[in-house]
């Protein structure tokens, strides 16, 4: 604060007298004293800011005794006369001319809820458009919009949200989530927030419980433009609405879940409106657990396929020989996809609650069938285990002979139903992804990116055996026998996957050349811009181990017999093509995750 010079302030206050007559000395004053001067001006205006703008409310608000319910008569505009009734619900009613962006209904929801930090349940994002010389911006507060088909609900895998059917406000149980996020994936305007310290998913209930007690919301109380009411809108009205396609420009569609926020505005927005973020485009988060959990689960499923596909195609007691090594080395990567899963759960104590939504979560669905394809692949690994069979041989010649039969065919019967189990989680890992409404994560798309991602890396895998058999095994004979083999099948097979898997991605970059910014667009764009090291590397590991590396064997033709010197040549040849297999898969699969265009309400630059 700048106070004003001790001369000024004299000058201002003090009235100007005569010159002083010399001194009498007899000790008399030659003015008598002045009376004190009413304050200075300058002096007024600084004792006025001494008051906080706070405290000036304060006082206002003493003085009108405007205390307790007379303060709530101030909302009831914005809150509906009756409670709603059948085929009604509760809705956020924004009027977006007076909307000016000020934030003040986030900061309020953030406070009232107690949130952290960097969580938000209500956000402020900004449209612009028209032209150079009308331009128009427009900023649009949004929140959870109690959708009449929420897909949040309807994907959760715990029964972690229900819809109220009095009110219609989509509540979330705190205490039911076990944090495995989908529901962020699932809801297209991204309204359910993560919260990392708690380990759970929560969002908006419209302040349910203030509203109980017919109090407005936090965001409608804190607005100083009162542009954001509580109204009841009509169900089937909402459904009608719907179907125009019309919401909010750039939002996702309506007809994806039905929001019940309505957003009005007595001016005719411009038609090339669109988000201020609509051109940006930013890496998602990958999700690591998840990546591993895919990658291998289609690693085990395909290697137990290609087990299948082996013995139809070079049936014998050469492929009995193999079978023990490779059932349990595909064994180990399910189980390993299964135990790393856990490590997504915010909450992974309460994972058996998994299976609660198995009537309407795919997530579920995968979780139960994966639990399937486990349990009958220890079984299948446990029944082609030399030995396991040995009690047989107590059942005489004719009775063993019988018994090995019998074994033999119920080996193959289980090693279908493990392959056709651990097939059917894949497909549920297509549907968990299909079932967000995003145009990179599309049902046929994912479908042909998993289904050959089990290919590529069951044909790797498929190696491994072939390897620990070579390098391990007693007897040479075999070791050479099976690489001569199985190896050319093995090699030419993953060379026609690997193509066909890269012809595959690279095809995405064909929206590069696309006039107008689509999601595939911000895709393709995030590929080759932020994340080019990642897509440059995934080729690469592609390439090497999926062309490279086979290629070289097929025409190497390398030996396994130990006189000749080769085993180490051969054991490195197949860990490079495997690793090198394993590592393109999953830095494709992180690019599944990071480069996905996420739908979301209009955003800020």
């Amino acid at each position: 604060m700048v106070t004003p010079r001790t001369s000024d302030r004299d000058a201002m206050s003090t009235p100007t007298r005569p010159a002083a007559p010399p001194y009498d000395g007899h000790g008399s004053a030659p003015f008598p004293p002045e009376p004190p001067s009413a304050p200075a001006l300058v002096d007024r205006y600084l004792e006025e800011q001494q008051v906080t703008a706070a405290a000036r409310f304060a006082q206002a608000h003493d003085a009108a005794q405007d205390t307790g319910p007379a303060l709530a008569g101030r909302y009831s505009a914005f809150m509906p006369a009756t409670p709603p009734g059948p085929g009604q619900q509760y809705a956020f009613d924004v009027d977006l001319d007076a909307c000016s962006g000020c934030k003040s209904c986030v900061a309020a929801c953030h406070a009232l809820n107690g949130l952290e930090e960097e969580e938000s349940w209500r956000d402020v994002g900004l449209l612009h458009g028209g032209s150079q010389r009308l331009p128009v911006v427009q900023h649009v507060t949004t929140a959870c919009h109690h959708c009449l088909d929420p897909a949040c609900m309807h994907a959760c895998p715990v029964e972690a949200y229900e819809k109220d059917p009095a009110t219609g406000i989509v509540k979330h149980l705190d205490d039911q989530c076990f944090g495995c996020q989908y529901c962020t994936l699932a809801c297209p305007y991204e309204a359910p927030k993560y919260s990392r310290a708690k380990g759970i998913v929560r969002k908006c209930d419209m302040c349910s419980d203030r509203l109980a007690e017919g109090e407005a919301p936090a965001c409608v109380q804190s607005c100083p433009n009162g542009a954001i009411a509580i109204r009841v809108v009509d169900v089937e009205q909402v459904v009608e609405e719907s179907e125009t396609h019309l919401f909010v420009p750039g939002a996702p569609e309506p007809a994806l879940t039905l929001p019940t926020t309505v957003y009005r505005t007595a001016r005719v927005l411009p038609r090339n409106m669109v988000p201020a973020d609509y051109h940006t485009v930013r890496p998602e988060r990958a999700h690591w657990p998840l990546i591993l959990m895919l990658a291998l689960t289609q690693l085990s499923v395909g290697a137990f396929l290609v087990e299948r596909v082996l013995e139809l195609a070079v049936p014998g007691a050469l492929t009995a020989s193999i079978r023990p090594v490779h059932s349990a080395s595909a064994l180990v990567f399910g189980l390993l996809a299964l135990a790393v899963s856990v490590l997504h759960l915010g909450r992974p104590r309460y994972a058996y609650r998994a299976v609660l939504g198995l009537r309407h979560s795919w997530l579920s669905r995968e979780i139960l069938a994966f639990g399937i394809f486990a349990g009958l692949a220890v079984a299948y690994a446990v029944w082609s285990w030399p030995g396991s069979t040995a009690w047989l041989g107590g059942l005489g010649d004719r009775g063993a002979a019988a018994g090995a039969a019998i074994a033999g065919d119920a080996a193959a019967w289980l090693g279908w139903a493990v392959a056709l189990s651990g097939t059917a989680g894949v497909l549920c890992s297509v549907m968990v992804y299909e079932y967000t409404k995003r145009d990179f994560w599309n049902g046929p798309a994912t479908a042909c990116r998993f289904l050959l991602t089990a290919a590529v890396l069951g044909l790797a895998a498929a190696w491994l055996p072939l390897l620990l058999i070579a390098t391990f095994g007693r007897d040479a004979e075999l070791a050479t026998a099976a690489v001569d083999r199985y190896g050319t099948l093995l090699c030419r097979g993953l060379i026609a996957a690997s193509a066909a898997k890269l012809l595959f991605e690279a095809a995405l970059f064909r929206h590069l050349a696309a006039r107008s910014t689509t999601s595939l667009k911000r895709t393709a764009r995030l590929m080759a811009g932020a994340l080019l090291n990642v897509t440059l590397a995934r080729f690469a590991a592609g390439l090497l181990g999926g062309l490279a590396m086979p290629a070289l064997l097929l025409v190497s033709r390398v030996p396994t017999h130990p006189e000749h010197g080769q085993d180490l040549v051969f054991a490195v040849l197949v860990g490079m093509l495997f690793a090198a297999c394993l590592a393109g898969e999953l830095l494709e699969r992180y690019l599944f995750f990071a480069a996905v265009a996420s739908p979301r309400m209009p955003g800020t630059l």
